[in-house]
């Protein structure tokens, strides 16, 4: 477990040196003890069947924002592993994707996540909850 005061920056480096961040131009806005709220932005050349966020790239977002947060409370070089991931969609976003994560179990093994997804007029488009699995390390 984390000290809730350590800094995180080394969340931050990690998330940096992930290449999907950079691929899908994520931006990370907040980052505090359980908690993680990062932005994709919207791109119309990677729409779904409808003229909207493609819903696997909102489940790809949802996924990185809860194990963002599990790092914040696993540790920044904590190896982690998704175990599950379920979403529901709401409404269609037409806009950039905003997801909030909120660890809401830590145990010695899993850490579990809740994610709601907003678009940028605050609509609710989608919620979600997975698990993260906490890895031996390798070295």
């Amino acid at each position: 477990m984390v000290d809730r005061q350590m800094s995180l920056e080394p969340i931050r480096q990690r998330l940096m040196a992930i290449p999907a961040m950079q691929t899908f131009r994520y931006r990370v806005e907040e980052l505090s003890y359980g908690r993680a709220v990062i932005v994709a932005p919207y791109d119309t050349s990677l729409d779904g069947i409808f003229a909207c966020f493609h819903g696997g790239l909102l489940a790809t977002l949802a996924d990185s924002t809860g194990a963002t947060a599990a790092l914040t409370v696993a540790g920044a070089d904590t190896p982690l592993t998704t175990t599950d991931l379920s979403i529901r969609f709401l409404a269609p976003c037409r806009t950039d994707a905003r997801a909030t994560a909120q660890i809401i179990k830590t145990g010695r093994t899993l850490v579990v996540a809740e994610i709601n997804l907003h678009d940028l007029k605050g609509r609710h488009v989608a919620v979600s909850q997975a698990s993260y699995m906490r890895l031996r390390s390798t070295h």
